[in-house]
C-alpha cells in the first residue's frame, strides 16, 4: 500500500538539505502467472504508487514547460510512436504492461510516458544519477557475489518505490526494485543473472525500442550472452550502460547507445560505473560530455573504496554505497536543492545484492539515514 507522511521522519544534514527516513521497509509484492496476470497483479496491490508516479510525471512536465514545451498530450504522442518496435520485438513485455494499467485501473497511454520519459523527453532529464560496483567471489570474504546499487532519482517518485518477486510461467523468477508504474529491471534472477542500470546520454538517440523495455528483457535472460542481446537488440532507441553480474562470478559493464556499444569485462574482481561512457568509442557519441562532472568524481571515488580493501563484506559494500565525498553530489546523492525540476536528484533507494544467497538487501531512500532490510528469492 502507498506509504503515508505519517511512516517517514525529515532530516536535516548539516548544510541544510533534507533527508527523508524511513519507518518503514519497502513493500514486497508477489506476482506470479503469465505477463499479463503478472501485469495485473503488480497494479491491483500497487494501484497507489502508479497513480502517484504518474501524478508526478505530470507534474514535471507542466513545471517545465518552458524549456521542453512538451505537455502531457504531446508525451503521449511521442510515446505511441516507439509502441509498435516494442510490440514487434517484445510483445509479451507490453502484455506485462497493459496488465499494471489494468490492476492500476489507469489509462494504458500513461504508462507508455512513465516508461518511454526518457526517449520523450530527448533526456532532458539530464540527472547524474547512479552508481552501480560490484566485487565477485575473489574479491569477498565469505566468496560471494556482491553487486551494489543507488538509484538516483527526482526525489518525488521516492514514496512509489516498491520490491517485486516474480515468479513467470515461462522465464527464470526474479527478484527487482522499481517504482510507480515503471517496468522492473534492476535486480537478479534465478538464472544467476543480476543487472543493475545506469543512465547515460549518447547523441545518436532515435524512435525506437525504449530502454526500459530492453532491460525488462534482461531480467528473464538465463545466460550472460542472451542478456546481452537483449540490451542490443536491433531497433534500439538509446541505451544505458547495464552492469551485468552472473553466479559464476563474470561481470560486465554494457556500454549501449541507439547504434553502438562496448563491452567492458571486470577488473582484478571489481567493477564500477556511473552516468558517463568508459569506452574511448562510445565517448564519440556522448551528448555535452562537459556536463558530466559530478558522475566522474563519483567513478573514481567508487573505484578507489573498492581498490582499498582487499575482502569486502556486505558491511564495506554498504559504507561505500552511503559515501559523501563531493557531497551533495556524492555516491549517496542528495543534491535535492537546485532549482531546475530537470537536475534535482536523489537517492531514492540503495541495493546491495548477494547474487549467491540470492539475497538482496534495499534501503528505502538515502542508505546514510535509512537501514538496510534484506528480501530472499525464493526459487
Amino acid at each position: 500500500m502507498h506509504k503515508s507522511l505519517s511512516s517517514v521522519i525529515i532530516t536535516t544534514m548539516s548544510n541544510e538539505t533534507s533527508t527523508v527516513k524511513h519507518m518503514t521497509p519497502p513493500v514486497l509484492i508477489r506476482v506470479s502467472g503469465n505477463h499479463r496476470e503478472m501485469g495485473r497483479q503488480m497494479g491491483v496491490q500497487a494501484a497507489a504508487q502508479v497513480k502517484h508516479s504518474i501524478e508526478d510525471a505530470r507534474n514535471l512536465l507542466a513545471s517545465t514547460y518552458d524549456s521542453l514545451q512538451l505537455t502531457w498530450a504531446g508525451a503521449e504522442i511521442q510515446a505511441r510512436k516507439y509502441l509498435p518496435f516494442a510490440q514487434e520485438r517484445y510483445p509479451k513485455i507490453v502484455e506485462e504492461l497493459q496488465g499494471i494499467a489494468e490492476g492500476a485501473d489507469v489509462p494504458f497511454d500513461d504508462l507508455a510516458v512513465l516508461n518511454a520519459m526518457e526517449a520523450v523527453t530527448m533526456d532532458a532529464l539530464h540527472l547524474t544519477k547512479c552508481t552501480s560496483l560490484g566485487v565477485n567471489e575473489q574479491r569477498t570474504a565469505n566468496g560471494h557475489i556482491l553487486i551494489g546499487h543507488n538509484e538516483d532519482w527526482v526525489p518525488e517518485d521516492e514514496p512509489d518505490m516498491f520490491i517485486i518477486h516474480a515468479t513467470p510461467e515461462d522465464e527464470p523468477a526474479f527478484l527487482a526494485m522499481t517504482y510507480g508504474g515503471l517496468l522492473p529491471n534492476i535486480g537478479f534472477n534465478s538464472a544467476g543473472i543480476a543487472q543493475c542500470c545506469d543512465s547515460v546520454y549518447p547523441s545518436d538517440c532515435r524512435i525506437g525500442i525504449p530502454r526500459v523495455i530492453l532491460s525488462r528483457a534482461v531480467l528473464a535472460a538465463k545466460t550472460p550472452a542472451e542478456a546481452i542481446r537483449h540490451m542490443l537488440a536491433p531497433l534500439r532507441a538509446a541505451g544505458y550502460n547495464h552492469l551485468l553480474a552472473h553466479e559464476s562470478g563474470e561481470m560486465y559493464n554494457v556500454e549501449v547507445s541507439a547504434r553502438h556499444f562496448a563491452l567492458l569485462y571486470a577488473e582484478n574482481g571489481t567493477i564500477v560505473h556511473t552516468n558517463h561512457y568508459l569506452d574511448r568509442t562510445m565517448q564519440q557519441v556522448e551528448d555535452e560530455p562537459d556536463e558530466l562532472i559530478s558522475t566522474r568524481v563519483r567513478y573514481f571515488r567508487a573505484r578507489r573504496l573498492l581498490e582499498q580493501t582487499g575482502q569486502h563484506t556486505t558491511q564495506t559494500m554498504q559504507a561505500i554505497l552511503r559515501d559523501h565525498v563531493n557531497y551533495p553530489d556524492s555516491i549517496c546523492n542528495h543534491a535535492t536543492e537546485d532549482d531546475d525540476p530537470l537536475t534535482r536528484e536523489k537517492t531514492i533507494t540503495s541495493l546491495l545484492m548477494d547474487l549467491t544467497a540470492r539475497q538482496m538487501h534495499v534501503a528505502w531512500g538515502n542508505p546514510c539515514e535509512n537501514n538496510y532490510h534484506t528480501y530472499q528469492m525464493d526459487e
